[in-house]
């Protein structure tokens, strides 16, 4: 149920929802009722449509079929009814790259010819994909790359959910499925790197549910995640679905740079894990570095995460925080921010995130002695802040580096854009 609260208006220009050129709908995204509703709009009759929905429900996030002729145990009569007004949908992907660290990003196409961006991070014991939200963002972080880029639309249900099962189609993460991983170059004498991934040296390899790779997902790639609320909030609950994708709420994580108005019902409606992109703690450098921070402040912000439903010591609020030369990074930043968690008794812990560079950014990385002092007084205090190692660097997949290739742009149309999204968020 939705519960009360402000909406915050956004008038931003941006594309409607894509529509395919040969009329077709996409299953994919539809909740259960819709997909249940749209059967029945084909000529399934309404008697058979239970059924019908729970076999293609199956077939699709079950199964992982990618088209309706998979749908096997369906009539092929009943098949060729839904295979003329429906696709299963994917969407296409134009690059796939893979980091020397295991890292790989995928630019994706959309029907309308629109491009985003998602990540998978593997790691020892997890693996995490970074999922986007919108084509272009509707903030501008200074930091961000992401943030130079225009919003032009809020991605669909679909479109989010298909980032997640296109790496799983890349991961070979359905049953009968293989994995389809290149091996990772030697690059040290470290065999950590490389060993936390499944088929990494056997791509042949058969799937397992428990040798999945795809344990996590961040709400934390291209766009602001909660100025598109109802597609993401439709997306997830696909996502954790016991039987769509099955992804527990404890492992999908939500990131916003401080849409206050949005940030109760995400915890209400959505119930996962949240993350708040603070990375400063005065008004003068998160403004500027933070330009949304004109219009919802850090006091304001805090207090809406303090009053975040279901956040507790089990399941803590993340900070990040990017870590600026001479910006944002002095032993004061650090004191000041123990001082607000500790004001606002909130559960939280600090991820330090060194700067990741991208062409024309006007910071440079605090150095490394410089981010383990300010981890160390975090520490001290009795807040976890650790570390983030930079995951993908090479093939421009690290945090705050996602943009589409594409667009190309000059240095005064960035500012202008930057100035005309500034404009929006200032009383």
């Amino acid at each position: 149920m939705q519960i009360p609260g402000l909406v915050d208006p956004k008038p931003v220009p941006r594309k409607p929802a894509p529509a395919r050129a040969d009329g077709k709908r996409a299953l994919l995204g539809l909740s259960r009722a819709d997909l249940r509703d749209a059967l029945i709009s084909v000529g399934i009759p309404e008697k058979q449509a239970k059924m019908r929905t729970a076999q293609v429900w199956n077939w699709i996030y079950q199964r992982g079929a990618t088209e309706v002729a998979a749908f096997a145990n369906i009539s092929k009569d009943t098949r060729a009814l839904l295979d003329q007004h429906f696709v299963v949908g994917r969407p296409e992907v134009v690059s796939a790259q893979v980091s020397t660290d295991g890292t790989r990003k995928w630019l994706l196409r959309f029907d309308d010819g629109e491009e985003a961006e998602c990540v998978f991070i593997p790691d020892a014991w997890r693996g995490t994909l970074c999922v986007s939200s919108q084509v272009g963002c509707t903030l501008n972080c200074r930091f961000c790359f992401t943030g130079t880029m225009k919003l032009v639309r809020n991605l669909t249900p679909a479109e989010i959910v298909g980032q997640v099962m296109l790496a799983r189609d890349a991961l070979g993460e359905w049953p009968n499925g293989t994995a389809n991983l290149p091996a990772l170059p030697d690059t040290d004498d470290n065999d950590e790197d490389r060993a936390y991934i499944p088929g990494a040296h056997n791509p042949g390899s058969n799937y397992t549910p428990e040798g999945r790779m795809l344990t996590n997902i961040v709400m934390m790639g291209m766009g602001e995640p909660l100025y598109n609320f109802e597609n993401v909030r439709d997306a997830l609950a696909i996502v954790m679905d016991g039987d769509g994708l099955g992804l527990s709420k404890r492992r999908i994580t939500l990131s916003t740079s401080g849409v206050v108005p949005m940030m109760a019902r995400a915890g209400t409606e959505i119930g996962v894990n949240l993350a708040v992109s603070l990375h400063a703690t005065t008004k003068e450098i998160r403004d500027e570095i933070v330009p949304i921070n004109k219009k919802y402040g850090i006091e304001e912000l805090l207090s809406a995460c303090a009053a975040y439903p279901g956040a507790n010591n089990a399941r803590r609020i993340t900070f990040e925080y990017v870590m600026l030369k001479d910006k944002n990074d002095r032993d004061e930043d650090a004191h000041e921010l123990v001082r607000l968690i500790r004001k606002y008794r909130l559960p939280a812990k600090v991820n330090l995130i060194p700067f990741n560079p991208w062409p024309g950014s006007a910071y440079e990385t605090s150095t490394p002695e410089r981010v383990d002092a300010f981890s160390d007084i975090i520490f001290q205090a009795g807040i976890s802040a650790p570390i983030r190692r930079p995951r993908g660097r090479d093939i421009m997949a690290a945090c705050g580096q996602l943009k589409s290739a594409s667009e190309k742009v000059s240095r005064a149309d960035l500012d202008r854009r930057a100035a005309e999204k500034e404009a929006l968020w200032v009383d």
